[in-house]
C-alpha cells in the first residue's frame, strides 16, 4: 500500500514539475527566439535606412531620375557598409526593377511590404533569409521601393544550440525530477508509515491486553451458570469477573486519556501551579501505601515556591505514575525517593527506587505504549504498559522533558523537567 502511494506521489510530482519545466522551457525558447528576431530586424531596418539615405533624386531638364551611386551596397561610389546583407534591390514607384545587388530578381516587385522570412533554395547551405521591403519617401514624395535581405544564421544558429540543449537537458531534468519525487515520496510517507505501524501495534497490543480479562469474564460467567454451584464457587467467579472488569476499565481509561490528550491542551487549562505544594501533597498521599508495602519512602523538596504553567491534575497523574511504577517493581525492604530541585529555568522532579533496574537495551523503549520489560512480571503486578507513556505525554504537553536512567540490580531513576513560569536569576 505504501509503495503504491509512494509511486503515485512520485508520478504526480514528476507530472506536475515536468509540465512546469516543459512550459518554462517552451516560454524560454519563444522568448529567446522573439528577442533575437526583434534585434535582428532592428539591425536590418537600420541598414535599410542607411542605404535609403544615400539615394538622391536629380532633375535633368524636365525629367526626374533616381541617383543610386552614393547609396551603400547599391551604388559604386558609396562607402562600404559592414553588414551581412545578401542582396539589395531598388524598384521605381511603379514597382519596376531599377538596380540590384546579389541574385538576379524578378523585373517587378511582387513582395508584400514589411518583414518576410524566405528560404534560399539557390545556395548550397539553404540558409533562411530575412527580407525587408519598404517604401522610401523624401519630402512627402515617394522615391521608390527598397528591398534588402540578410542571412538569419545569427538567429537560427544560437536557437539550434538552445534546442539541442533543451532536447538533451529536459529528459535528464525529468529523470532527476522523477528520482527526486521517489525520494521525497518516501520521506513524505515515512511519518504515515510509522504512524500506521504504531497504530497496528497499538491495536494489536490493546486487543491482546483486552483478550485476557475478556476470557476470564467469559469462562467464570460460564462456570457460574453451571448447575449445581456452591455459593463459594459463585463468589469466586464473581470476584474474578469483577477484577477482570476493573482491569478492563483501567485499560480503557488509559486509552481514552491517550486519545483525548493526543494534541495540545487548550490555553485555559493552564494555570500557575506551585510544584513544591503539589509534590508535598503527592508525598502525603503515598506515605501510608508505600509503608504498607514495607518500603522506605524519602522525600526531599526545595524551600520556597516553584511556579509552572500547567494543569495540576495531569501533573499529579504524571508523577503518580512514576511512583506507582517504582512501588510495583521495588521488592520489600527497598527504598523509594521523591526529590524536587530548582534550577534557573527549570524545576526537576526525580523518582528513584532501589529495584532490580532496567536493561540498557530496553531503556529507549520504556516510554512506548504497552512496552514492558518483563511482560509476565508486569501482568502479575497489574500493569498494562501505559503509565510511562501517559507520563511522557503529559510532560511533553507542558513543554517539559522526561528521561530515565537505570543500572541492573541497583535501581532506576526517572527525571521530569518542567519550565518555570518565572525563571530564577542565575
Amino acid at each position: 500500500m505504501f509503495e503504491q502511494s509512494r509511486l503515485n506521489l512520485a508520478r504526480w510530482f514528476t507530472l506536475s514539475m515536468g509540465s512546469i519545466l516543459v512550459v518554462f522551457a517552451g516560454v524560454l525558447y519563444l522568448w529567446e527566439a522573439r528577442g533575437r528576431l526583434y534585434f535582428f530586424d532592428q539591425a536590418l531596418y537600420n541598414s535599410s535606412q542607411v542605404i535609403a539615405s544615400g539615394v538622391e533624386e536629380v532633375t535633368y531638364g524636365n525629367q526626374r531620375r533616381i541617383d543610386l551611386e552614393d547609396a551603400p551596397i547599391l551604388g559604386s561610389d558609396a562607402i562600404k557598409l559592414d553588414t551581412n546583407i545578401i542582396f539589395a534591390r531598388w524598384y521605381t514607384p511603379e514597382k519596376a526593377l531599377l538596380q540590384f545587388m546579389g541574385d538576379i530578381p524578378a523585373p517587378t516587385l511582387d513582395a508584400e511590404l514589411g518583414f518576410q522570412t524566405l528560404h534560399d533554395h539557390g545556395s548550397v547551405s539553404a540558409n533562411n533569409l530575412r527580407q525587408l521591403t519598404l517604401p522610401v519617401y523624401r519630402d512627402g514624395q515617394m522615391l521608390g521601393y527598397l528591398q534588402v535581405a540578410a542571412s538569419l544564421n545569427p538567429v537560427t544558429l544560437p536557437l539550434q544550440q538552445l534546442r539541442l540543449f533543451l532536447g538533451l537537458g529536459l529528459p535528464v531534468a525529468l529523470a532527476t525530477i522523477a528520482f527526486a519525487g521517489w525520494l521525497l515520496g518516501g520521506r513524505a510517507t515515512q511519518p504515515i508509515r510509522l504512524a500506521y505501524q504504531q497504530l497496528q501495534q497499538f491495536t494489536a497490543d490493546a486487543s491482546h491486553e483486552l483478550r485476557a480479562p475478556l476470557a476470564a469474564i467469559i469462562s467464570n460467567a460460564q462456570l457460574g451458570l453451571m448447575k449445581p454451584t456452591s455459593p463459594a464457587e459463585q463468589a469466586d467467579c464473581l470476584k474474578t469477573i469483577s477484577e477482570a472488569g476493573e482491569s478492563m476499565s483501567t485499560l480503557v481509561g488509559h486509552l481514552l486519556f491517550l486519545a483525548r490528550h493526543q494534541g495540545q491542551l487548550p490555553p485555559e487549562a493552564f494555570q500557575p501551579t506551585d510544584m513544591v505544594v503539589l509534590l508535598a501533597s503527592i508525598a502525603a498521599d503515598y506515605t501510608s501505601s508505600i509503608a504498607a508495602q514495607e518500603l522506605h519512602f524519602e522525600v526531599s523538596l526545595p524551600e520556597g515556591t516553584a511556579l509552572v504553567q500547567g494543569e495540576p491534575g495531569l501533573l499529579r497523574q504524571a508523577i503518580a505514575n512514576l511512583l506507582d511504577n517504582a512501588c510495583r517493581y521495588t521488592p520489600a525492604g527497598g527504598s523509594i525517593r521523591l526529590i524536587g530541585q530548582l534550577q534557573p529555568r527549570w524545576v526537576c522532579i526525580r523518582v528513584e527506587d532501589s529495584g532490580s533496574g532496567i536493561p540498557a537495551e530496553n531503556l529507549p523503549h520504556i516510554f512506548e505504549r504497552f512496552y514492558r520489560v518483563d511482560k509476565e512480571r508486569s501482568r502479575q503486578a497489574g500493569g498494562v504498559g501505559l503509565g510511562l507513556a501517559i507520563s511522557r505525554q503529559i510532560v511533553e504537553l507542558h513543554g517539559g522533558q522526561i528521561k530515565a536512567t537505570s543500572q541492573m540490580q541497583q535501581g532506576s531513576q526517572f527525571q521530569i523537567r518542567l519550565p518555570l513560569a518565572t525563571p530564577m536569576p542565575d
